[in-house]
């Protein structure tokens, strides 16, 4: 009787269900050709299910763009109007929350998160290609004029303004040989530098998509914050002569942090590196100078800029990743990657290898190389290349669309000048048997959408790895931050993908790279500033490293030579508790210890008492750095290899607190901290510490962790032995 009487209920529950009313909307495609009258059409439609009284129903009519309307209906009326003839489909609509642009707020550091008034008052300088000042991110409303402490300016140009956003701008030539593509201004023609202003320190803006994609509301991590200029990169690159000039600029000029998403091919001697040498300056001057990590990952030892003085910031994903779904004429559907903003309406058009479309020889037709393929044979046709370019060969060529096999990483997305997507080599190999055995091959590339990335934050495999070729006992990178598909502001002088013959413009535009990451980490450095304007470059920087989001080791098995510290922790940094502060004398010390000359550091100094004596030639495990590396040295027999570290952190939380010192390793490493108590009385004290670090020889990568807690604060520190 009890299951009986059960039932019963549950049938009686389904039934209330079912005639429950629910708004649903009926959406059935294109407006019809001609004049029509939508309400008078929809109407018919519902009296036809529901009767008398449908019109009281009819919640509204869309009818300017598309055809369709909403209307409150009971499952069972949606399921017999999607049976109707021109419907498309019927769904119930669902409450939707407002999406913001995710990098920001998937670190956890929200619109509303807690600002001071400084934040108006710091200036974030952008070494890069430029800004494009028309940019609704970089509007001045409600901005006073710029802060007294400023001393630049805005270069005089017949195409450019400044206003109380941008309060400078420069640009660099010294060869005075400029791009005839370039714009011989602060204007930046190749979208770079405006993107990576406005993730530092764009104005809030609503509304912001690439055609959709990203749909929301885009901003920098300092919205408040003043943007100085600085345009060193040009169509050609970016050289040293200018890069050295815009520092020189940038540290008289007053700014507050410095933002340079620039580096060589390979790392340089510190000194014969303009970046370091910046760097060195700007950290002598009270200023953080933030570096992209590079774009060489994933292999070992290829970041770039690693001076000790610097933050040098690799590239992590967020929670959100595209696909674009590739259909074939057989019904096999692959999934691939890439943001395709086009629209072919899912029709199948003939599929063509490019090997079997030569110009001229197969082997530069099947990559699908400019100038390549047989326009004859490609018009009207998707084609298959087997090389990742932006596909202006198959455009050219009059081709529909591009499918590109190719057996790189698939974490990041591409955008291309035509419906394009990538695959990988073994989806790629069966449409390639699909095109060689069946007669007619055809395929629809779709466009592509946005779904969930269940296993971010990860580090992007483009981003550069340590370890540190110059300085192996310094663990470089130092930190990550999102830089995979990142929304930011866009110029309008060049192109979606920067190419010439793509005729997309667009506002904002969708792209990845340490160049991304670093403004990340360059207003989270600002953010900082803002709220303690005295503290030193390292002590921010120790903030931001110490404050980290811990990144698993599953899903980055480079471990802390892919993420540094770990991911950047935004709403955490201002509160570090404890920071590793070093200055001037101390880089100096370990300068010594790495070679250099007294000779020439009395130079980089200008200070000639400065020399290399046995009391200044520091070690590099001694450089009060926030992480510790360790370089297992084989020699002779020794089952374990240890070297001692010495640190001193100075006390920025609570006055009076007592920090307990916290270890996790796996069994193969021990670390060992004396003492392992540090107690203090006041603001700005400090306590210094040994951390002995012993690893058993012939292993792999294998590190740990060592926290400072107090109950509140936990300043971590990862403990790298390789």
């Amino acid at each position: 009787m009890v299951i009986q009487a059960s039932l019963v209920q549950w049938l009686k529950l389904i039934t209330f269900a079912c005639t429950l009313l629910a708004v649903h909307i009926v959406y059935m495609g294109d407006l019809p050709k001609g004049e029509f009258s939508a309400v008078t059409l929809h109407n018919n439609m519902l009296e036809q299910v529901i009767g008398s009284g449908a019109s009281e129903l009819l919640l509204h009519s869309y009818r300017k763009s598309f055809n369709g309307f909403a209307a409150k209906l009971t499952n069972e009326e949606a399921e017999k109007l999607a049976d109707m003839e021109g419907v498309v489909s019927v769904f119930q609509s669902q409450k939707k929350e407002l999406h913001t642009v995710r990098s920001w707020d998937f670190v956890g550091f929200f619109e509303h998160s807690k600002r001071t008034v400084l934040e108006s008052d710091i200036i974030v300088a952008v070494v890069d290609t430029g800004i494009w000042p028309e940019s609704e991110s970089f509007d001045d409303k409600e901005f006073g004029p710029p802060p007294k402490k400023w001393k630049g300016s805005c270069q005089k140009s017949s195409n450019f303004t400044c206003n109380n956003k941008i309060i400078g701008a420069r640009y660099y030539r010294a060869k005075g040989d400029y791009p005839l593509e370039d714009l011989q201004s602060p204007r930046d023609s190749v979208g770079h530098g405006s993107h990576t202003a406005s993730i530092a320190a764009g104005a809030v803006v609503s509304k912001a998509s690439l055609y959709g994609f990203r749909a929301g509301t885009v901003r920098g991590g300092v919205p408040s914050a003043r943007i100085a200029v600085y345009k060193i990169c040009w169509y050609d690159g970016c050289y040293d002569e200018d890069i050295l000039a815009a520092f020189d600029d940038a540290i008289a000029d007053g700014v507050d942090i410095i933002s340079l998403s620039v580096g060589g091919f390979f790392a340089s001697e510190y000194f014969s590196d303009s970046i370091a040498i910046g760097a060195f300056h700007s950290m002598k001057n009270g200023i953080l100078t933030s570096n992209s990590a590079g774009n060489d990952g994933p292999y070992y030892a290829s970041v770039v800029n690693i001076s000790p003085w610097s933050l040098s910031v690799g590239a992590s994903t967020i929670d959100k990743k595209f696909q674009t779904m590739v259909k074939l004429g057989n019904g096999k559907v692959f999934k691939g990657t890439s943001i395709n903003t086009f629209d072919l309406k899912g029709k199948f058009y003939p599929l063509i290898w490019g090997a079997d479309a030569p110009k001229y020889s197969s082997s530069e037709s099947r990559v699908c190389l400019p100038g390549s393929l047989n326009e004859t044979l490609v018009k009207g046709k998707i084609v298959l290349c087997d090389y990742l370019d932006f596909m202006e060969g198959p455009l050219q060529a009059g081709a529909v669309g591009a499918l590109i096999r190719d057996d790189g990483f698939k974490d990041f997305a591409y955008t291309f000048m035509l419906p394009a997507s990538v695959l990988g080599l073994t989806d790629g190999s069966d449409i390639l048997h699909y095109i060689n055995t069946t007669k007619k091959a055809e395929a629809a590339i779709l466009r592509s959408t946005e779904e969930k990335d269940e296993l971010a934050p990860y580090v992007a495999s483009f981003s550069s790895r340590g370890p540190n070729i110059l300085s192996l006992d310094i663990l470089k990178p130092d930190i990550t931050a999102p830089g995979v598909d990142i929304l930011a502001a866009w110029s309008e002088a060049t192109t979606m993908t920067g190419v010439i013959n793509d005729k997309r413009i667009v506002p904002y535009n969708i792209i990845s790279g340490t160049s991304m990451s670093c403004p990340h980490a360059t207003a989270v450095a600002a953010y900082v500033k803002s709220f303690h304007p005295t503290w030193s470059p390292s002590a921010i920087k120790s903030a931001l490293m110490t404050t980290a989001w811990p990144m698993s080791p599953k899903t980055n098995t480079d471990l802390e030579f892919a993420y540094g510290s770990g991911l950047i922790n935004p709403s955490s940094a201002i509160d570090p508790g404890l920071v590793y502060d070093a200055g001037e004398i101390d880089y100096i010390k370990f300068l010594c210890g790495q070679g250099y000359s007294s000779k020439q550091l009395r130079l980089v100094t200008g200070d000639n008492k400065t020399g290399c004596t046995k009391a200044t030639n520091g070690s590099a495990l001694d450089l009060n750095y926030p992480t510790f590396a360790l370089v297992v040295s084989l020699s002779g027999d020794d089952t374990y290899f240890s070297r001692d570290f010495h640190r001193t952190v100075t006390n920025v939380g609570s006055p009076v607190s007592t920090y307990n010192a916290i270890v996790n390793a796996p069994k193969e490493l021990d670390i060992k901290v004396k003492p392992n108590v540090l107690s203090f009385k006041s603001i700005g004290e400090k306590k210094s510490f040994v951390v002995t670090v012993a690893v058993k020889v012939g292993l792999p990568t294998v590190s740990g962790t060592l926290v400072w807690d107090d109950g509140v604060h936990k300043v971590r520190s990862p403990v790298v032995a390789f």
